[in-house]
């Protein structure tokens, strides 16, 4: 499934010293980025460690002044906007008339370049080439001109189209914010000595706290030790929350506006089987996304479910890599097929999603040179038809493999004896929630915002969407 998520935010307050768990709560949110980590701690001014590579390879040498801060963000990184550099990993710091401010940013601001060509025009200079810079560059110059920070991030968000969670640290003092259609996931929970904000609910879980609530979407929230405080800002009944949390990023375990993913990949893959029945000897999951949706499609159907792929869990995800050759070697290594389970037997392979066909097409030769008798496909996600310009790296529509072909010219494309996507309905169904809450313009070429001179809302054609 080789899709680009964007990264994982994560933020403290506590009467205690936040180091420790900032590292834990940043590994439970690797999922979301493998590019870069980094975190910033106050301690009378901010301290940042950050670098590429991985939460355990960055952040793993720290000086005496960290261990000290009771507030701090973190960030975890795959790059949308912005080109993969250290320059451009987080959390990133700017100083502004009241204090240092520190930003971690989720997603991906659509109307970005006009904002950026904006500010260089009126004399503003970037050090990098990240949406998440813009941000906080603005946000302190609304601070220059008296405003509060609550008023200065409202304003912001008043110029702002596209996807954001954020994470801010304004001296010690920390706030969390959601774009007016909660587009990402960030949700608010309590730990022993505090409180904390982060994209997903497990990494609040694994630190032993309580998750709260999901920030609301154009919320702002004040986080401190002892309380939380909201500032609401939008009250559009308007929502977009993106599907693909939900079909495959977000962990299992996670819950995003109260729903448990683990039970909605279950759903699909009962969805699949009804949809879509066959006769088959084994059901397979494509490990480790493809695993709840296999259970479900093996509890509707009555066909034994059997871990007939093993993965490699030491090497990094497929769609990380940002090369097509690096990926297809990637997944090689990555998954092995038990010729016990698979040989002479009608295997049933279940996956999330199949966007390039890459990692698909490689699967079914591996399991056909396992000895499968035949090779089908069902998969937990209609077809990628268009790009996303809200979060998701999806950079050309000509990578995918589904746009202008039929399921028979992709399953012959694939190499599989059938391929069979669930419903859009059967999809929206499964998750539990209406279709005009949800982002669906990767699979309906329509999206929940456009750009078209200002800021406006309902739904926009690709060609609308004018990035």
């Amino acid at each position: 499934m080789p899709l680009r998520e964007a990264c994982g935010v994560l933020g403290i307050a506590s009467k205690s010293p936040v180091l420790n768990l900032m590292t834990v709560g940043l590994r439970a949110l690797q999922h979301r980025g493998q590019e870069s980590a980094g975190i910033t701690i106050h301690d009378r001014e901010h301290l940042t460690l950050k670098g590429m590579g991985l939460v355990t390879e960055v952040l793993n040498d720290f000086g005496d002044e960290f261990t000290k801060g009771l507030t701090g963000i973190g960030h975890v990184r795959y790059s949308t906007a912005g080109s993969s550099s250290m320059k451009n990993a987080q959390p990133m710091t700017v100083s502004s008339v009241s204090g240092e401010l520190s930003i971690g940013h989720n997603g991906n601001i659509a109307n970005q370049d006009a904002l950026r060509q904006e500010k260089e025009n009126a004399g503003w200079a970037f050090m990098s080439d990240t949406d998440s810079e813009i941000i906080v560059r603005m946000i302190a110059n609304n601070l220059s001109k008296k405003h509060s920070i609550i008023k200065s991030i409202q304003l912001t968000m008043e110029n702002l189209v596209g996807s954001y969670s954020i994470v801010l640290l304004h001296q010690d003092e920390l706030y969390a914010f959601r774009d007016p259609l909660g587009i990402k996931p960030l949700c608010i929970g309590e730990i022993s000595d505090g409180n904390v904000v982060a994209s997903e609910s497990p990494a609040i879980e694994i630190m032993g706290g309580r998750v709260i609530r999901d920030v609301e979407p154009g919320e702002i929230v004040t986080i401190n030790d002892e309380k939380i405080i909201s500032h609401i800002v939008s009250n559009s009944e308007d929502k977009a929350f993106c599907m693909f949390e939900y079909v495959y990023f977000a962990r299992p375990d996670a819950r995003i506006d109260g729903i448990l993913t683990y039970s909605v990949r279950q759903r699909i893959g009962s969805e699949l089987w009804e949809e879509s029945p066959l006769e088959g000897d084994v059901v397979v999951p494509v490990p480790d996304s493809g695993i709840a949706c296999a259970l479900g499609f093996s509890e509707a159907s009555n066909i034994p479910y059997r871990e007939g792929l093993i993965k490699n869990r030491y090497l990094h995800r497929s769609f990380i890599q940002p090369v097509n050759e690096q990926r297809k070697a990637t997944i090689n290594e990555k998954l092995n097929p038990i010729k016990e389970i698979v040989e002479g037997k009608r295997v049933i392979l279940v996956d999330d999603s199949i966007v390039r066909g890459n990692t698909s097409k490689r699967i079914v030769s591996r399991v056909r040179e396992a000895g499968a008798k035949e090779v089908h496909i069902r998969v937990g996600c209609p077809p990628i038809i268009s790009p996303c310009f809200l979060g998701i790296d999806m950079p050309s529509r000509e990578e995918f493999v589904a746009p202008n072909r039929t399921t028979e010219e992709i399953t012959k494309e694939i190499g599989a004896d059938s391929i069979e996507y669930i419903s859009i309905p059967g999809l929206i169904k499964c998750i539990g929630k209406e279709e005009k809450d949800l982002c669906l313009g990767c699979i309906t070429e329509k999206y929940p915002l456009q750009i078209d001179g200002e800021k406006q809302r309902g739904q926009a054609t690709l060609e609308e969407f004018q990035v």
